[in-house]
């Protein structure tokens, strides 16, 4: 059934349409505007009062507070802290207890020289020669304290005063141990080390200069940047006397977070740095760190080192371990008459590097 049409004005008579004084409201109905006989009888009487207050009785102020036109999105937006990278560098390994003082590796060499057959000659010996190394487990500490009304009141904003402190705790505890594992840990008379400063690593190799002038790879180019790599891998392989393939060997590039990006670096043919690595020495794997920038005197380095060497010891043939008796331990829980507190803990002996001949460390890129 098709609709009655009520009314129709021209297009070029819309803007002349003039209305009287009592007809203004019915005709507006003609463009589709309209109000009813309650609407004009009551809209009359607010309107048709004979007198009006001179002077307001109260302060002048508008008419919505702004409480009432806000749009609350959903959720916090949380304050991050800096990537934590020990663990995806050089793994984790909890062994050992929380009231531990050390962890100890045995280093195993074995002696003799083999010498031409004489039948009265003495007949030469060979022997073994043990050492210990031995790292000191830190422990570290973070609590919270919750009190009623601070609880109530942090609901009214949809959180939870406890789960926030909580986390904070876990959160505090993990970036220590992140810090133990690069930095170490010096209260006087320990010995706890990190991946930067572990006693048994190699010297740094300085990278040599770029036609920029610079060993910054900022400045080098796909060419220069991929002779830095090659030359630390060949160092890695002639160091470790061919027990360390590059090409066969899982291994690990630990680079500054700066200079990481520069891998994208591209050939005149389109090729990067990066598909360079990936063609001629697919057993690399790139792992970003920002503790490894200005690691070096203020230079930016970047480790190479092979993940484990097989059949070189009784151990786990590992390069480097971290050792972390604890991760995240409660310590107690205490309620109180107005509030409650908590406290954690964990444990950690830093980064071992137990065979230094697996890597090599390059200052400058």
């Amino acid at each position: 059934m098709r609709a009655q049409e009520k009314s129709f004005i021209a297009p070029r008579k819309v803007g002349s349409l003039k209305f009287t004084q009592t007809e203004k409201f019915r005709d507006l109905q003609r463009i589709g505007i309209g109000f009813d006989d309650r609407s004009l009888r009551n809209m009359a009487a607010i309107f048709a009062q004979d007198s009006a207050l001179t002077s307001p009785l109260t302060v002048p102020s508008i008419t919505t507070p702004v409480q009432f036109l806000q749009a609350w999105l959903t959720g916090f937006v949380e304050v991050v802290t800096a990537a934590r990278r020990i663990d995806e560098l050089v793994g984790i390994v909890t062994q050992g207890s929380w009231e531990d003082e050390e962890v100890v590796q045995g280093v195993l060499e074995q002696t003799g020289k083999a010498q031409p057959y004489g039948d009265y000659t003495n007949v030469p010996m060979s022997s073994w020669n043990v050492n210990f190394e031995r790292r000191t487990i830190v422990r570290f500490e973070e609590g919270m304290k919750v009190g009623r009304l601070e609880e109530a009141r942090a609901a009214a904003i949809r959180n939870s005063s406890a789960d926030s402190k909580r986390n904070a705790a876990a959160n505090a505890l993990q970036i220590q141990r992140n810090a133990v594992g690069f930095y170490g840990y010096n209260d006087g008379d320990n010995l706890t080390y990190g991946f930067l400063n572990d006693p048994a690593l190699p010297a740094y190799i300085n990278l040599p200069n770029g036609a920029g002038g610079s060993s910054d790879w900022s400045t080098k180019t796909f060419l220069e940047i991929t002779s830095d790599l090659r030359s630390s891998l060949a160092q890695l392989r002639a160091q470790s006397k061919d027990l360390i393939d590059p090409e066969r060997v899982n291994i690990t590039l630990g680079i500054a977070t700066s200079c990481v990006d520069y891998l994208t670096v591209t050939s005149d043919f389109g090729v990067s740095v990066r598909d360079w690595m990936t063609k001629a020495y697919p057993k690399v794997r790139v792992v970003s760190a920002p503790e490894l920038d200005a690691a070096n005197g203020g230079d930016n380095v970047f480790y190479l080192y092979a993940e484990t060497v097989d059949n070189s010891g009784t151990d786990d043939n590992r390069t480097f371990v971290q050792v972390v008796p604890t991760q995240f331990m409660t310590l107690g829980v205490m309620q109180m008459t107005k509030a409650y507190e908590e406290d954690y803990t964990n444990a950690t002996a830093g980064v071992m590097c137990k065979r230094p001949y697996a890597v090599v460390r390059c200052s400058g890129c």
